[in-house]
């Protein structure tokens, strides 16, 4: 027994008349009574009685009848979900980001890709550092990951999707609180609260490098792992932080943010995905990021 087998009994089915059933079927209408005789055959029972004028369905045959119905429709559901997942219009999709993009661009881009792609589920895993990321993305946890570079995996390729001046975080009532821009060499004298550094977080990279390029070593009090966190931590007085843009978002209070000088001072967000598995759904994710970015 063939698919095709039960196609052609559901169209002489409910047709009730073979001729108008072949029409159907773009077949001929001997071949069509050889293959439902083949069926009862198989089957062992009688699916319809014909006489020379009419084709009506047996007993057995009405039951066949409403079970062959939903076992061809499940067979087109099945292949039509086949087409969407293939074409990137519905499927599961996993978001890994960082601190910063978590609190400004992840909200946003949930609800577009709600908008743009509603058979699509969407699941976020925000404040993650880039190596937690880098290493969610290659054991197949997340689908795509928003982080900061340099991103040094052989498996992995990146898009740039925005860049992100540098701000400083003070505690309301600081020195330089009323200020309306500053440079890092007035940081000298600081205390910071930083992202974790020796390698776990980008963040701890960038302002080690950008205090070096000011003459001093940065005097970091406190390292954390999520932005959150940090920016708590410099409302409650216990030093400065260096932090991109988009972290003004997290609105705490007893927290001011000042833009750092000169303008170019940034950091890049990139969107990056497993170089191996090309894929229609992250495709269009990533149209919709760049629209929103």
């Amino acid at each position: 027994m063939e698919l095709r087998h039960l196609r052609y009994f559901r169209a002489v089915a409910e047709e009730l008349h073979f001729g108008r059933a072949a029409q159907r079927l773009h077949i001929a209408q001997p071949p069509l009574s050889q293959q439902i005789r083949a069926l009862e055959n198989e089957l062992g029972v009688a699916l319809l009685v014909r006489t020379t004028r009419t084709v009506e369905l047996t007993p057995a045959g009405a039951a066949y009848l409403r079970r062959v119905v939903r076992i061809l429709d499940a067979v087109d559901d099945a292949g039509e979900l086949a087409r969407r997942i293939a074409g990137g219009t519905e499927g599961q999709l996993a978001i890994g980001c960082v601190g910063s993009a978590t609190y400004s661009l992840l909200p946003r881009l949930v609800r577009a890709l709600g908008e743009a792609l509603p058979g699509v589920e969407v699941s976020v895993r925000g404040e993650m550092l880039a190596p937690a990321q880098l290493a969610a993305l290659a054991g197949g946890e997340i689908d795509l990951a928003l982080l900061r570079p340099p991103v040094q995996h052989p498996g992995v390729v990146t898009e740039v999707v925005r860049r992100d001046r540098l701000l400083v975080a003070l505690p309301a009532g600081h020195r330089l609180a009323d200020r309306t821009e500053l440079q890092v060499a007035d940081l000298r004298d600081e205390e910071f609260v930083a992202h974790a550094g020796h390698g776990r977080s980008v963040m701890g990279s960038v302002l080690t490098a950008i205090c070096a390029d000011a003459g001093f070593v940065p005097r970091v009090r406190h390292e954390v792992m999520e932005t959150s966190t940090l920016v708590t931590l410099v409302a409650a007085g216990l030093g400065a932080a260096v932090v991109p843009d988009p972290t003004a978002a997290l609105d705490i209070a007893g927290v001011r943010y000042l833009p750092l000088s000169p303008a170019s001072l940034g950091v890049d967000l990139v969107a990056a995905r497993l170089t191996a598995e090309p894929s229609a759904l992250i495709d269009r994710v990533l149209a919709v990021l760049r629209s929103i970015a």
